[in-house]
């Protein structure tokens, strides 16, 4: 990786220098903030290892800078500093930082946690690029227009909703409606797999075509399946792989691709069956119109028990409000 090291310390520079080299690194020096944000304009860093107290700008605003800065795209911040209250580590997280390391290092410390940046780094771009085979997937059918946007808002107001009520007991992991945020647009990535005949087919399908349309589902679970593997520890894989291969299935065990019924279904391809349903009925289609609101809201509660989780749909009641406003949000031109 190439590493940004900030420090006006020149003797702590050095070492750090010679630790990352050693672990085939490379590096470029900066002795203070505003030298590393023109050293950021100009070359590709990955990683950034700072000093928190530096002449000029210190290592604080430096991050905050950073993170500012969208289009440099993520950097992994590393703060160097003598201080360990935890007031002081707070400080440091609020700008931005994504981790510490107490001045003097050791080296095998400063090692490890350059190991974690590339982990970290490394799932990042395994995200974005995801994401961009979801959104490849969604941009061959040129009537899906924003809804990758709205399955994302509307799968995070059902996960908010339904974590919240009385009678919740399934087992989630912490921050379960943000995860769900950011793996609902997901869902599908198994089209990407699918034919284009059959994809963009502008009529109904036949049998034969439907069997191999259905096959997305299993598609999508086995390509995140295989990057879970890699990245065991990444809970947002494992439910982005469930959403994938379980969206079409019903709560009365008559979906597919394997006849699951009632909580046998993941709670997160629950969910995001009644979103992807209520954005089907609502969009305009080549083939059809948009239904009203409370049209798609009586066909949801006649599906209740059937085809969705009744839990999930006294969700969608609860929020039904801010649904119409994510509708209206990313309303088709």
């Amino acid at each position: 990786m190439r590493i940004l090291i900030v420090d006006d310390d020149i003797i702590a520079q050095a070492a750090a220098k010679k630790i990352l080299e050693t672990h085939g690194h490379q590096t470029v020096l900066a002795e203070n903030g505003e030298e590393a944000l023109e050293i950021l304009k100009q070359d590709t860093i990955q990683v950034v290892i700072s000093d928190w107290n530096m002449p000029v700008m210190d290592g604080i605003e430096l991050c905050k800078r950073i993170r500012q800065n969208s289009p440099l795209g993520y950097v992994y911040f590393i703060l160097v500093t003598v201080r360990s209250s935890k007031e002081d580590l707070l400080t440091g997280l609020s700008a931005g930082a994504d981790d510490f390391v107490t001045k003097p290092f050791e080296p095998a410390e400063l090692s490890l946690r350059v190991r974690n940046a590339e982990r970290v780094l490394a799932l990042e771009t395994t995200t974005l690029t995801l994401l961009s085979l979801a959104k490849l997937a969604e941009s061959k059918d040129t009537d899906t227009g924003n809804h990758l946007e709205r399955i994302r808002e509307y799968a995070f107001l059902l996960s908010s909703q339904v974590i919240n009520a009385p009678d919740f007991h399934d087992n989630i992991p912490p921050r379960f409606a943000e995860l769900m945020y950011q793996t609902s647009p997901l869902h599908d990535i198994g089209k990407v797999g699918i034919p284009d005949y059959v994809l963009l087919k502008p009529g109904s399908l036949n049998d034969e075509e439907w069997q191999i349309m259905k096959q997305h589902a299993e598609l999508g679970a086995q390509t995140l399946d295989a990057v879970f593997i890699q990245h065991p520890y990444a809970e947002f894989l494992r439910i982005a792989r469930d959403i994938a291969w379980a969206h079409h299935e019903r709560w009365d065990g008559s979906g597919y691709p394997r006849g699951l019924k009632g909580e046998e279904i993941p709670l997160c391809a629950r969910i995001v069956a009644l979103a992807d349903v209520y954005d089907a009925l609502t969009m305009k289609r080549v083939y059809k119109a948009a239904m009203p609101h409370q049209v798609a809201r009586g066909i949801i509660l006649e599906g209740s028990g059937k085809h969705f989780d009744p839990q999930v749909v006294r969700a969608f009641l609860a929020v039904e409000d801010q649904f119409i406003a994510v509708q209206h949000k990313f309303r088709e031109q």
